[in-house]
């Protein structure tokens, strides 16, 4: 078993522009897992995996000082999920996601999915892209400071209620959000504030933009 506190850091192979970006929100004790074509990214993030996860049907099959899982291209998990899963049962609590959104949208809500599958097992995680970072909110608070111009609320598993925002343009008080009225988009916090985010029951994505 990993310690608890330590970060699991998963890459995937979806584009990353920005990498200096990446690498500023990279800890040097985090515990990296390079996903198949994720391994892309190795040179110009300069961070050695500690685990490889992969089918290796995009990419060559790595060699080196680290641990390789192989896994068979017919599975019902995705690398990325596969990874998620090993991670968990290695004992990390909390996650980053980089390089797995953009691209196919089929593999892009697959993987936001997971995000789903680890706050159900109540673990902290977020996913990082060029443009925003996105993360779970259910039956507690977030919170969103100023420096992004804009934030999202998305409902993501049917009704999310109790929803209410506070310290933002488009305020909300004990209200809903369903999947198939999204009206949650494109709202944006305060000046001087911090906008707070509360949800008693369901789960919304929170999407916070940079740019």
């Amino acid at each position: 078993m990993y310690d608890e506190v330590r970060r699991c850091v998963i890459i995937g192979g979806a584009d990353i522009g920005n990498y200096e970006f990446i690498k500023n929100k990279l800890c040097p004790d985090d515990y990296f897992i390079y996903c198949d074509s994720g391994l892309k990214h190795r040179d110009n993030l300069g961070i050695e995996p500690d685990l490889v996860i992969g089918d290796f049907d995009s990419y060559e099959e790595p060699s080196g000082d680290f641990e390789v899982i192989v896994l068979p291209i017919a599975k019902d998990d995705t690398d990325t999920v596969f990874a998620a899963k090993e991670a968990m049962a290695r004992g990390f609590e909390n996650f980053l996601l980089i390089g797995v959104i953009g691209g196919r949208i089929d593999h892009t809500m697959g993987n936001i999915a997971i995000l789903l599958m680890l706050d159900t097992a109540k673990k902290k995680a977020e996913i990082i892209d060029d443009y925003s970072e996105l993360e779970i909110v259910s039956n507690g608070k977030a919170y969103v400071d100023e420096s992004y111009p804009f934030f999202s609320l998305l409902s993501v598993t049917g009704y999310a209620k109790g929803v209410t925002v506070r310290n933002a343009k488009f305020a909300l008080d004990n209200a809903e959000i369903s999947c198939d009225y999204q009206y949650g988009v494109s709202n944006e916090v305060m000046p001087g504030k911090i906008a707070e985010i509360e949800v008693k029951e369901g789960r919304l994505l929170l999407v916070k933009d940079r740019a």
